[in-house]
């Protein structure tokens, strides 16, 4: 008992979360350059003030099985699952049967294959599999593609994995892998940090380092045991900073089993996690129900508190420097659904990564039926920019940004109207009167649907002309969805 005591004091004590200011912080307000980066509105780092409009968060459509954990060598402990886009294939990496390491290829994120790579024997399976490692850190491999300037490219692809330590490693191809070091490049700590779930790492282009967002237990063992979240950088994949826990404007309350935190593909700069959130003690299954929605037997039989909670997932945001996440939304990005089976221990945990799957659409993917006959990982598809719009509904209203410089040419929005409305768009000084040429009078309505629309005013007139000054945007709504805006250069695509 003196131990555990000593276990929780030492965790609060050297890990107390410390917030980091920067000015890609949501709180503060100094005046930004947004360049030509897209902007999306998941968080309040663009808004000033809103009239009769709100935030809307968007559920993903499912879209069915991308593909079932079916093989001999998947077992029901087939999870764990990252997603990537190299420019060449779309891989999904996962945990399979003993902790195995395993790939599948597609080249659209929609149909999906299990190349035999002929890489690890898998007993009876031999080595026609899909097995890409089944050495240290298997349990949660997780890769990415580096994207760090002048990278070589026998490491164009790294990855870490490990319980209680990390292991980094590194591929040429996304396939043949071996570790970059004989030795963890982040140890644990202290019993806080056990690293036994996805410990996510990319590049980050803003920041020009390593990032690692992993797993972190508040109150170790105390009486408010929380999973969480810490982050620690690097600027050679090797040598790290010491984790540092993630904080929340409010509380956190619930428990977070992987956070997914990526940065999303169309704006690097803002990370987007899509968080398993473990909800211990909320009872949806019962033994009876388990064994008629066919859960594994040997999984029933380890304990019947395992089915004592469900699991969703929600949406957090980050901007790149800070140790903070912000949530518009504490409630679900993905319920669990009709199907009973999802509502057993440990299914629906999102993958990390997100795939463009069209011209307007993405996808992430989700674990389904977890410890059950019909598991698999499902595709969810949403709209480009799409999780979060502001929104207005058919009574009229207004959204205005904070100051902001910009460096683009023309002004593209990402946008849905109903058949009865509309938006218009205002230009203003930082002082917020209308600038002329750019007032509402001289903005045309825009209806539709629209992933990207050019905003022109009257006589021909583009943002463009007030490139590097000191503006604001003003929205006039109606029955609208806004998704997203960027200043685009000309020469852009």
């Amino acid at each position: 008992m003196l131990h555990k005591i000593h276990t929780i004091i030492l965790c609060l004590v050297l890990f107390l979360p410390a917030v980091s200011v920067t000015a890609e912080d949501t709180n503060d307000r100094s005046i930004p350059d947004l360049g030509t980066r897209l902007e999306l509105f998941v968080d309040n780092f663009l808004v000033e003030s809103m009239n009769n409009v709100a935030y809307k968060l968007h559920e993903p459509r499912d879209e069915g099985v991308a593909f079932a954990f079916d093989a001999p060598w998947e077992d029901g402990f087939a999870t764990y699952v990252t997603v990537l886009d190299d420019g060449v294939k779309k891989r999904a990496y996962y945990r399979a049967s003993g902790g195995v390491t395993c790939c599948a290829e597609s080249d659209d994120g929609i149909h999906w294959t299990k190349p035999e790579y002929n890489i690890i024997n898998l007993g009876d399976a031999k080595k026609l599999n899909n097995a890409i490692w089944g050495g240290d850190g298997d349990h949660n491999f997780t890769p990415f593609v580096d994207k760090r300037p002048g990278v070589p490219p026998e490491e164009k692809y790294k990855a870490l994995g490990g319980i209680g330590r990390l292991l980094a490693f590194i591929s040429s191809d996304g396939v043949h892998w071996k570790k970059l070091s004989e030795t963890p490049v982040i140890q644990s700590p202290n019993a806080c940090y056990m690293f036994d779930s996805q410990n996510v790492a990319f590049w980050s282009e803003s920041e020009q380092k390593y990032v690692c967002y992993m797993r972190y237990t508040i109150d170790f063992q105390g009486p408010n045991e929380l999973r969480s979240v810490a982050r620690a950088t690097s600027d050679d994949f090797i040598h790290w900073s010491a984790p540092e826990p993630m904080t929340f404007d409010d509380p956190q309350v619930e428990h977070l089993y992987t956070n997914q935190t990526c940065p999303y593909f169309r704006a690097p700069h803002i990370y987007l996690a899509t968080a398993a959130r473990f909800v211990y003690g909320q009872n949806a299954v019962d033994e009876e129900m388990a064994k008629e929605i066919h859960v594994v037997p040997g999984y029933l039989k380890i304990d019947l508190r395992f089915f004592n909670d469900c699991s969703d997932a929600v949406l957090l945001t980050t901007r790149g420097g800070g140790s903070h996440y912000d949530r518009l939304f504490r409630e679900s990005l993905i319920r669990p659904g009709i199907e009973p089976g999802n509502w057993a221990s440990r299914s629906n945990y999102p993958a990390a990564g997100l795939i463009q799957t069209s011209e307007s659409e993405m996808s992430m993917y989700v674990v389904r039926f977890y410890q059950q006959v019909e598991r698999a990982l499902h595709r969810y598809s949403i709209r480009l920019d799409g999780f979060v719009s502001v929104h207005a509904g058919y009574d009229p209203g207004e959204l205005i940004t904070r100051p902001f410089r910009f460096s683009g040419q023309d002004l593209i929005l990402n946008f849905a109207t109903g058949a009865a409305g509309k938006m218009q768009v205002e230009l203003l000084d930082e002082a917020g009167t209308p600038i002329p040429g750019y007032s509402r009078e001289e903005s045309p309505a825009l209806v539709g649907n629209k992933i990207a629309k050019e905003v022109v005013w009257q006589n021909d007139r583009h943002a463009g002309e007030l490139a590097g000054k000191v503006v604001r945007l003003k929205f006039y709504m109606k029955e609208v969805d806004l998704y997203s805006l960027v200043f685009r250069d000309d020469n852009a695509n």
